[in-house]
């Protein structure tokens, strides 16, 4: 019928390992059923506990049993009374000393076992087997998988006749070898028979013993040396002497420039110079610079600028007035203000 390759087994010895790591010459038959009825009675004790693996090691006088789970706690039970319990019916059945060791799957999604057998339970409480499905894909999908296939077979929803459902996320290769891909199975007992589940969970490539990836040709990657940045090129003296010169520049008193008066802009004296100004004694009086010659008039405005005398007969010239100083220009100290006169009106001239 169908040619379908266990993933593990496909794999044994090239990239996996054996469960059973062992060697018999003689007593294999025997040593073979032994090992087969103790992973029965860890699966029957254990069945609520998450078991993922179970593995053996044997030596001369010794048998190491390896379980991994995912809730350690229920193995080991309280203070160390299961897993006691365990080793001592261990031991009865092989005849060697046992020695157990327990590890913990921190990723349960990431396990097909698991996985399976978390679809296998939700069967068994009658939710619907594309609901469950849906539901451990998206999850393990969620907890970093590549890729995860689940397949369902039996009497799906209590049908007369059993079919076959699946459900696929990411790509799962089957076909290559590199692929590193985890298979697990389990059955569900319903009232309408037992409903079979598949899971192949897609983890990624396996990786040398170095830790790099095998690229499609068989050959392994080499490792790039990392660039170092163009700004660490800076030579270590230009760096040694930054923070000289930032000491000696803080040393230094900072040149405060004096502030220019403008017409536009005036200074400002600060208000305790005005005071100290106003409480020099009256005999102690500063120079005073003497200001510039305003030109007031008009006939020196005339004269300065060397204008012909256009004035028409007949006219009156009108009284000198003063020019308004710029406003942006201060009168000098002692020196009052000088109001303007107002211009005399003139009477007009009779034709």
């Amino acid at each position: 019928m169908g040619q379908k390759v266990h993933p593990i087994g496909f794999r044994l010895g090239v990239y996996r390992n054996w469960d059973a790591r062992w060697y018999a010459d003689k007593d294999y038959t025997k040593l073979l059923h032994e090992d087969l009825a103790m992973r029965r009675l860890i699966g029957s004790r254990l069945r609520n506990a998450g078991l993922a693996r179970i593995e053996t090691e044997r030596s001369a006088n010794q048998l190491t049993i390896i379980i991994q789970t995912a809730k350690p706690g229920i193995v080991i039970g309280k203070q160390g009374a299961s897993v006691d319990a365990l080793r001592d019916e261990l031991e009865r059945i092989s005849g060697k000393k046992v020695r157990v060791t327990i590890h913990e799957i921190k990723t349960p999604e990431l396990d097909a076992k698991l996985v399976a057998e978390n679809v296998a339970s939700q069967l068994e409480k009658r939710i619907a087997f594309r609901r469950a499905m849906k539901q451990a894909i998206m999850r393990t999908m969620r907890a970093g998988a590549k890729g995860v296939k689940v397949q369902v077979s039996g009497r799906l929803g209590g049908s007369e006749m059993s079919r076959r459902e699946w459900d696929r996320d990411g790509r799962v290769p089957l076909h290559t070898l590199r692929a590193n891909i985890d298979y697990g199975t389990t059955e569900a007992r319903t009232t309408f028979g037992r409903i079979g589940v598949q899971v192949w969970l897609y983890k990624g490539d396996f990786v040398t013993a170095t830790g790099e990836p095998i690229l499609p040709g068989g050959a392994v990657q080499a490792p790039q040396p990392e660039e170092a940045p163009a700004e660490a090129a800076e030579p270590v003296a230009a760096v040694a002497a930054a923070p000289e010169a930032e000491a000696e520049a803080a040393a230094e008193p900072a040149e405060v420039e004096a502030p220019v008066a403008t017409a536009d802009a005036p200074v400002e004296v600060p208000e305790e110079e005005a005071a100290a100004a106003a409480a020099v004694e009256p005999g102690e009086t500063e120079e005073e610079p003497e200001p510039e010659e305003d030109i007031d008039t008009d006939e020196d405005l005339v004269g300065a600028l060397d204008l012909p005398d256009t004035e028409p007969a007949g006219t009156t010239k009108l009284g000198s007035t003063k020019r308004k100083p710029p406003a942006g220009r201060k009168p000098a100290p002692g020196r009052a203000k000088k109001v303007p006169e107002p211009e005399a009106e003139l009477p007009e001239e009779e034709e």
